[in-house]
């Protein structure tokens, strides 16, 4: 009895989100299809000195895809509908 209610409840976790969610998650993956993001961090301590590098790019940086185009594209896969404004709006 409990294995078909935990497959409901795992289904509707996987349902579309809102399209402002969508919108705010894509963004995201969108303005990373643009250019990589990282930071570097120096500093000193007692042990010495550390330093802190982190790099992000995507296959979607490397493949040149528009992120006009990926934006558009995660929000209809997340939500089932099309952004309601432009992502260079935001």
């Amino acid at each position: 009895m409990q294995k078909p209610l935990l497959l409901v409840l795992l289904l509707a976790a996987c349902g579309p989100v809102t399209v402002e969610q969508a919108e705010r998650a894509c963004a995201e993956r969108a303005r990373l299809a643009e250019a990589p993001r990282g930071s570097v961090g120096v500093g000193a301590g007692s042990g010495g000195m550390v330093s802190n590098v982190e790099l992000t790019v995507t296959s979607d940086y490397f493949m040149g895809r528009d992120p006009s185009a990926i934006y558009d594209a995660c929000v209809y896969q997340k939500s089932g509908q099309p952004p309601t404004r432009p992502l260079y709006s935001r």
